[in-house]
């Protein structure tokens, strides 16, 4: 049901936002960029975290890594992955699908500045088969509290 929830959420507060089903699996940064025919770092991974006993959502660039020491200093303490069980609780979406809308609780969701060169970015869709566009600065403003800044970007090669 997540997929629907995410459809429900977005008629109500994005009705221009449309859901991109690509025919192949969108379930990790490598098998989305190729379904969208888009470059890793413009997949909008979401990451389920505990901080000092709060669960959050950190939605990110797909090529970049988590460092400890900039979510620290973001978030206030050291994040926590949660497991694909509490994830599919706390998000109502399967890992894979996990997504920044039609959440099963208010849990917290913060958007990384890695997102922001990006003109767009391609979220899940709460299911591992859908994704949606949409710009950094209109996702921030639909479903996070803010930006923060911590995650690396990869080395150019």
């Amino acid at each position: 049901m997540a997929h629907e929830d995410v459809l429900r959420w977005l008629a109500a507060n994005a009705p221009d936002v449309p859901v991109i089903v690509p025919g192949a699996s969108t379930a990790t940064v490598a098998q989305a960029a190729a379904a969208l025919g888009v470059a890793p770092g413009r997949i909008a991974k979401t990451l389920a975290m505990r901080v000092n006993g709060a669960v959050l959502l950190l939605v990110t660039r797909g090529d970049a890594r988590l460092d400890n020491k900039k979510a620290r200093a973001a978030l206030g303490g050291k994040p926590r992955m949660l497991d694909a069980e509490e994830t599919l609780a706390v998000t109502g979406h399967a890992v894979g699908g996990v997504c920044p809308f039609g959440l099963a609780t208010g849990v917290p969701v913060w958007i990384d500045v890695s997102l922001k060169p990006y003109a767009t970015v391609f979220p899940a869709a709460g299911c591992r088969e859908s994704s949606l566009e949409i710009a950094p600065d209109r996702l921030a403003a639909l479903a996070a509290l803010g930006w923060v800044d911590a995650c690396t970007l990869p080395s150019p090669v």
